[in-house]
């Protein structure tokens, strides 16, 4: 960690046995923490947003599953754990970094050993490992994305992919800030991002923070500003094998204008977002919310409360809109189900082979 740049804010944290969550509904006009000391807890706080970012999601429910062991009794330790894995994997359907962080910690608790303090040392353990990993990951597509970009490039995004999305420097705006710390001095074009504002809220606040200068936008504005900027680069919650993207509603609008317009459109994500089980788009559940954001913000009424509403988390990107993909395994090209299945192969294989040697099986 102490590798990373000091404005980067840090969204979840276990420290001294004890869970820290950014609580993210508060900014940008409060810096306040949530200490849960549940699964039952932490999965509130997925649900409600306050840790979002597919990435910094399955580190909390690593961590959830960290503080559910230590809660509970001998007794129920196992039962407990199965049905704690169970709440924290449903509280948000799209993002796949969720359940892969649950089923990996649930398979270091298999092996973890005999006795009760070593399957909480294990699944401590296991989910300190998956937040190193993660903050290696965001290094590493930092270094390979920054390459893309150009000096003083114009950068257009949307949501929040910053270190409030995923440990270390991000996703997307990881690039950028290390686009930054090379001294390439972007500029980033930030989507507002209804209906919950992740882009004026957070994206603006870690840019203004890391002194990058950013212009916040209406969504609808972004075709105004397309022929400005050199790049798209967006974040992804769940990547199928053939390409297909599940990210933040609106993030296909800006692929569709990305191509019109003839400006590269990039998908940041590190392996742990790869989904290979999902063949394409069609499969992947896109997480339905309540109205009531779209019908009132922040407690104030913006429609008449009987107004019918479609509010999709995620829309579905198809691969064939996508220039590239910019994971820590490198820069992927199309064809996608080619150039996704060959590099990242070995990473899942290797995770097969050690939750098998784990668990004393054969590998695959």
């Amino acid at each position: 960690m102490n590798r990373l740049p000091g404005y980067l804010f840090r969204a979840v944290s276990f420290e001294r046995n004890r869970l820290r969550i950014l609580d993210q509904t508060q900014l940008p006009h409060r810096v306040a923490y949530l200490y849960p000391t549940s699964a039952v807890e932490v999965a509130a706080i997925i649900k409600r947003l306050a840790v979002r970012g597919a990435p910094a999601i399955g580190v909390a429910a690593a961590y959830g599953l960290a503080v559910e062991a230590r809660r509970l009794p001998v007794a129920r330790l196992s039962q407990g754990l199965e049905q704690a894995a169970r709440t924290l994997a449903a509280a948000r359907p799209t993002a796949v970094n969720l359940k892969w962080a649950v089923v990996r910690v649930m398979q270091s608790v298999a092996v973890g050993g005999p006795t009760p303090a070593a399957v909480r040392r294990a699944v401590t353990k296991e989910a300190r490992t998956i937040e190193a990993e993660e903050v290696e990951r965001s290094l590493a597509m930092a270094r390979h994305g920054a390459k893309l970009l150009p000096k003083n490039a114009e950068v257009l995004t949307i949501c929040n992919t910053g270190a409030l999305a995923a440990p270390g420097l991000g996703t997307a705006l990881g690039v950028v800030f290390q686009a930054h710390i090379d001294g390439k001095r972007p500029h980033v074009y930030a989507c507002e991002t209804r209906p919950l504002l992740q882009g004026s809220r957070l994206t603006t606040l870690e840019l203004q923070r890391a002194k990058i200068p950013v212009t916040l936008i209406a969504d609808s504005a972004a075709a105004s500003v397309i022929d400005r900027c050199d790049v798209v680069l967006v974040g992804a919650d769940r990547i199928a094998a053939n390409g297909d993207t599940a990210n933040k509603v609106g993030t296909r609008m800006l692929a569709t204008l990305a191509r019109a317009a003839r400006k590269p459109f990039y998908v940041v994500a590190p392996s742990s977002t790869f989904d290979p089980g999902t063949r394409n788009g069609n499969q992947i559940v896109v997480e339905e919310r309540d109205g009531e954001e779209v019908r009132a913000f922040a407690g104030c009424r913006a429609a008449p409360a009987r107004t019918a509403v479609f509010n999709p988390a995620f829309d579905v990107t198809p691969a064939r809109l996508i220039t590239g993909f910019i994971t820590d395994r490198g820069i992927l090209s199309p064809p996608y189900r080619r150039s996704i299945t060959r590099p990242l192969a070995r990473t899942w294989r290797r995770g097969r082979e050690r939750d098998a040697a784990r668990a004393g099986m054969p590998g695959p």
